[in-house]
């Protein structure tokens, strides 16, 4: 956990009670989202803060970086095992406020317990935190101040989990970790930067009570409870590759919409996939075909490779071979690179040289193929107000990229449907190094090496 407790367990609640709070490891990043937290501290009234994103992502120990300062409180719901009711919760409510030395609530009703707590917040400056899992909740609409949504850490900020070896480290052997970690801090914090990737993997991956083995099953149970089977279907489902919502319903045999339609936004509120819109070239505009990505690098490594030798791991009897031996590792390694790019597309504008006011929109583009019209897809795409189309090119190969890779790019230029007055900017983003050959075609206006996004 980011934090270390000795724990108590109380049998008949089925709750674990936190006794004592050990060392938190270094907090790392989120500048803009504290600067814009202590923005609210010149008013001279309440603010009412919702903080979202995946599990692990780093919520509470946001919160707790900005209140270290202030007299905080922090509140943790009970995890929805099976049903739970509200007496429940205000019992261990009530239990949570008499720990913090906030003692004589009574737990018979809500109106109650926040009267007792507001007793300890009318003098000075007090945080107050309600730690819940709420995918959608419209009983604060037009109370928020802030809806802060924390995504992935960027890059550059992950490179500093390697410290104070980052500089001697290549960005090969950090994307190793990367395609698992994404920019999840949590994770993050495990890495043994004294170590190479493969031991850091071994240990968090394919050793028995390792972090990112137990990590699955946790982020159902504790985010979607009794319905996780339906949402883990789903990311199987997209393990693959991105799918549009009508090939999701056919490979699942279910019927589309209604609550397909929920599971797949409760996904996307939750942080673990992404809907990405097409566009119309000629206007800019959103179309209306979309598809879902996974575009959490863990899930689709867990049920890649972890899932599959679960067994034998808990056994303790699994020692993986060589990485890139595993079946359809550079397949799969191809899209988590995509997910880590696409997820630092401020960091491409930057080397491209593109300032956000000139983007019309960006992100993967696809076109539906029809009787006239070839398919086509693209990993990465700026459109930009004068016309230009930047088409990024992110490959992944443990070797080299040679000049093949011109012809597959040249391929979906040709497939796309271009409107008259249109610049043609291909770029290549790459993890491993290209060769000399490539290079002198000069066909790339920009030749991206993926350590630049670590620096």
């Amino acid at each position: 956990m980011g934090m270390d407790f000795i724990s108590s367990f109380d049998y008949n609640k089925g709750m674990i009670h936190q006794v004592k709070k050990m060392t938190n490891p270094p907090f790392i990043g989120r500048e803009p989202e504290i600067a814009r937290l202590k923005g609210l501290l010149s008013k001279k009234s309440a603010s009412l803060i919702v903080v979202r994103g995946r599990r692990r992502i780093g919520k509470s120990r946001l919160l707790a970086e900005f209140g270290k300062e202030m007299k905080s409180f922090f509140f943790s719901g009970i995890p929805p095992i099976k049903k739970t009711n509200a007496p429940l919760q205000r019992e261990e409510f009530a239990g949570q406020m008499e720990r913090m030395g906030l003692p004589g609530a009574k737990s018979d009703d809500w109106s109650n317990l926040f009267w007792s707590l507001s007793k300890h917040t009318q003098k000075g400056r007090v945080l107050v935190v309600f730690d819940e899992n709420i995918l959608s909740n419209t009983g604060f609409v037009g109370r928020i101040t802030i809806d802060l949504v924390l995504e992935e850490l960027p890059l550059n900020v992950c490179n500093a989990f390697w410290r104070p070896k980052e500089k001697c480290i290549s960005a090969y052997e950090k994307f190793k970790l990367l395609s698992i970690t994404g920019g999840v801090p949590r994770y993050l914090e495990e890495i043994t930067p004294e170590l190479p990737a493969e031991k850091n993997i071994q240990s968090l991956c394919f050793t028995r009570g390792g972090l990112l083995v137990r990590e699955f099953d946790e982020i159902f149970s504790d985010l979607f409870s009794r319905r996780s089977t339906s949402y883990k279907e789903i990311v199987m489902c997209l393990a693959e590759g991105p799918r549009e919502l009508v090939e999701i319903c056919k490979e699942l045999k279910q019927t589309r919409g209604g609550l397909r339609s929920k599971y797949l936004d409760d996904l996307v509120k939750a942080g673990f996939i992404q809907r990405d819109f097409s566009w119309h070239l000629q206007d800019g505009k959103e179309t209306k075909i979309s598809r879902f990505r996974l575009s959490d690098n863990y899930l689709r490594f867990y049920l890649k490779y972890i899932s599959r030798n679960r067994s034998k791991i808990q056994k303790g009897d699994f020692t993986p071979s060589i990485l890139t031996n595993f079946p359809g590792w550079e397949g799969v390694m191809g899209l988590q690179f995509e997910n880590l790019v696409v997820h630092n597309r401020k960091t491409v504008l930057k080397f491209i040289g593109i300032s956000p006011e000139e983007v019309v929109m960006d992100g993967p583009f696809f076109q539906r193929a029809t009787k006239k019209l070839p398919g086509c897809q693209i990993d990465y795409m700026i459109q930009t107000r004068f016309h230009t189309l930047y088409i990024c090119e992110i490959k992944f190969s443990k070797d080299s990229i040679g000049k093949k890779v011109i012809e597959e790019m040249q391929e979906k230029i040709r497939r796309l449907k271009l409107p008259k007055r249109f610049s043609i900017r291909p770029v290549l983003i790459h993890v491993n190094g290209v060769e000399s050959a490539l290079l002198e075609e000069g066909y790339f206006d920009k030749v991206i090496d993926f350590g630049q996004f670590l620096e």
